[in-house]
């Protein structure tokens, strides 16, 4: 087919579908969806990807964690060998320091928090914040996870540490809530009633999909938080790799130690958990796997309607022109520009579709990256060229049959139809 011939059999097929408007619209409908779904999908995860990358490298790309249970672990699912581990213990920082010397820096984490059943509040003057997630660890926290950044204020000292301080580092949102635009620093703060002088102010962080986030924290010295919580059993170890040593021997390194404190029989699996930042990363792997799947389901019946309306159309299409295919094909036409021309119409009605769902997934793309900047949604090239390609291919596919159909008709016969 030369160009001519095929700039004529399209601007055929665009004619076609301007003198059908209502039935073009409807069969677009299921085209539209399918595509729209897909692109809007994809942006939303390319967008929560960043996002989750982003709080994994805020976390620290050399920071690794140690506790009796894996993160996100629940315990009345596991079994009763790995639910009877017993607590680690706030010691284990120092014995773990001394044992493992590929480690930068290691802090006990103490934490009190609803997700551990444990009520907190906070409270200055009448005001009072509830559901604040208290947590103990040593000075240099805020270098082990660089998430926890100081932006107004100080961060407590060793020497505050070891004197067990009744000084605190809060979370912005409690800071807000509390004390409005008045500066928090030097305030004395009740911490589930015990006074805490509020030293510091960290940088605001919402949190992770509508989890806990920096924004509800307060920190207060490891030592002081273990003179007001003393039965608070779950601790966890949060520990650096240094910079000359690869990651992984500090990772192994650490793991004998924790195997020589806690006494574990050569021969046994490792009664603790340790995991490095990824297992976010990991999680929302799982997670957005789901959401692919579903997505695909949805778009495919989508495409698949879309598909069965344009074969629908196309096959009313060649019954109604049936006489004009006989009078093309008396003077001169082949088979194969009536099957061309008839597939050409199809792939034009389905990536007239294809285009506006690209157009609905990069306005839905534009709409999340608005209304919430955190999640950078956007349309990648790669799912832009598959949208159009899936787009053609359902052209081709459905449109295929209604055209063959048009070029083995017989033109004598095509002639006689009224």
């Amino acid at each position: 087919m030369t160009r001519s011939e095929f700039y004529e059999n399209l601007m055929v097929a665009l004619d076609t579908l301007r003198s059908h408007k209502v039935r073009s619209s409807l069969t677009l409908l299921g085209i539209v969806i399918g595509v729209a779904s897909v692109i809007s999908v994809a942006a939303i995860i390319n967008g929560l990807n960043k996002f989750v990358s982003d709080k994994v490298e805020q976390l620290g790309s050399r920071t690794y964690f140690v506790g009796r249970l894996g993160f996100g672990m629940d315990p009345t699912r596991l079994p009763e060998h790995i639910r009877k581990r017993k607590y680690l213990e706030y010691d284990y920082a120092e014995k773990v320091k001394e044992l493992a010397p590929a480690v930068e820096k290691i802090t006990a984490l103490g934490t009190r928090a609803f997700f551990f059943g444990a009520a907190n509040e906070a409270r200055y003057g009448g005001q009072r914040v509830e559901n604040v997630i208290v947590r103990g660890a040593s000075a240099d926290y805020c270098e082990i996870i660089p998430l926890f950044t100081i932006e107004h204020g100080r961060m407590y000292t060793p020497a505050e540490d070891a004197r067990s301080a009744q000084v605190a580092v809060i979370g912005s949102g409690v800071a807000g809530s509390l004390f409005g635009s008045a500066d928090p620093i030097g305030k004395v703060i009740l911490v589930n009633g015990a006074p805490y002088e509020v030293v510091g102010v960290f940088a605001p962080d919402e949190g992770l999909l509508g989890g806990p986030g920096v924004d509800q924290f307060v920190l207060v010295p490891l030592r002081t938080f273990r003179k007001h919580n003393p039965d608070m059993k779950e601790v966890f170890l949060a520990f650096t790799a240094r910079r000359d040593v690869a990651p992984e021997v500090a990772v192994d390194q650490v793991t004998e130690a924790l195997r020589r404190i806690r006494k574990v029989p050569h021969n046994s699996e490792n009664d603790f958990e340790l995991f490095s930042s990824d297992f976010l990363t990991n999680l929302w792997n799982q997670l957005t796997g789901a959401i692919v799947i579903l997505t695909t389901v949805i778009s495919s019946v989508g495409l698949l309607i879309g598909g069965v309306g344009v074969m629908n159309i196309m096959l009313i299409s060649v019954t109604e022109r049936t006489r004009e295919i006989g009078i093309r094909k008396a003077i001169g036409a082949r088979a194969a520009d009536i099957r061309v021309q008839f597939l050409l119409e199809a792939v034009t009605l389905t990536m007239l579709g294809g285009l506006i769902g690209l157009a609905a997934g990069y306005g839905v793309a534009f709409a999340v990256r608005s209304a919430i900047p955190s999640i950078p949604a956007y349309v990648s090239v790669l799912w832009t060229v598959l949208g159009v390609t899936l787009s053609a291919l359902t052209g081709i596919v459905f449109g295929y049959w209604p055209a063959d159909r048009a070029a083995r008709l017989d033109p004598v016969v095509s002639l006689r139809y009224e």
